[in-house]
């Protein structure tokens, strides 16, 4: 199958430091990674697509050393145009005359969690779509998706070309080996700037959640802390 993997550039969400270092998209490489391993044992190729700063070069080549083989950077400076709605339209644009028969995107970006441009991109390229998806299954002329629902999981049967919205619960994406990262490093990134003009709301700044009060770990025989929780309860809390 021929898959083009819509990818983002985020924060390390797992930094314990505020490096302001840049990763790419937990969501996003596992859809990268679902489509290398559907395409295991087939010519078919894949490509990816950024939208976001002439910096996310790094990001980029870091999917391309997973296994994929093509590569589009669709460069825009300022972050704050950059809303779902936007990144959503600047991806159709790219993306329509162009022939996939499976578009993939995380279900959600880390940074802000909002989880929309897969269905609004959907939406202007009138493609089927499931969205949630944790595993799939290439099929003759089709595509077998298992997506988590609210109470249980589903199995959806599209036809393609579709769309698919991928969970980081699908599969661990793989370590790129050495060789991966220096084909990658010699690969072209075919680059356009990105004019986004359909942005419905504007980031005004972007910072860490305050960071919470430490606990209080309470010690001594079980009457002991059953007293002082409900000493604390009482007077400190007083929700009691």
């Amino acid at each position: 199958m021929k898959f083009c993997v819509c990818i983002k550039q985020v924060p390390d969400v797992q930094s314990t430091v505020q490096t302001g270092r840049m990763v790419l998209n937990a969501y996003d490489a596992s859809a990268v990674e679902e489509a290398l391993v559907i395409n295991s044992d087939s010519t078919d190729e894949i490509d990816l697509i950024l939208v976001g700063p002439a910096s996310a070069t790094e990001t980029i080549r870091k999917a391309l050393a997973m296994g994929a083989n093509n590569a589009f950077h669709l460069v825009v400076e300022e972050s704050s145009q950059l809303d779902s709605f936007a990144v959503a339209h600047l991806l159709a644009g790219f993306l329509k005359g162009r022939t996939y028969d499976v578009i993939l995107t995380g279900k959600q970006a880390q940074d802000s969690d909002a989880g929309l441009v897969g269905g609004m991109l959907a939406e202007l390229l009138k493609l089927p779509f499931a969205t949630n998806a944790v595993g799939m299954t290439a099929l003759a002329g089709g595509l077998q998706v298992k997506r988590q629902g609210d109470t249980g999981q589903e199995i959806l049967i599209l036809p393609i070309p579709c769309l698919v919205t991928c969970s980081n619960d699908m599969n661990n994406p793989r370590i790129p080996s050495l060789k991966g990262i220096m084909g990658a490093k010699r690969t072209t990134i075919a680059t356009e700037t990105g004019t986004p003009g359909n942005n419905r709301t504007q980031v005004s700044r972007v910072f860490p959640p305050a960071a919470r009060v430490p606990g209080i770990k309470l010690s001594g025989e079980p009457g002991e802390l059953v007293a002082q929780l409900l000493s604390k309860l009482q007077s400190e809390a007083g929700v009691l």
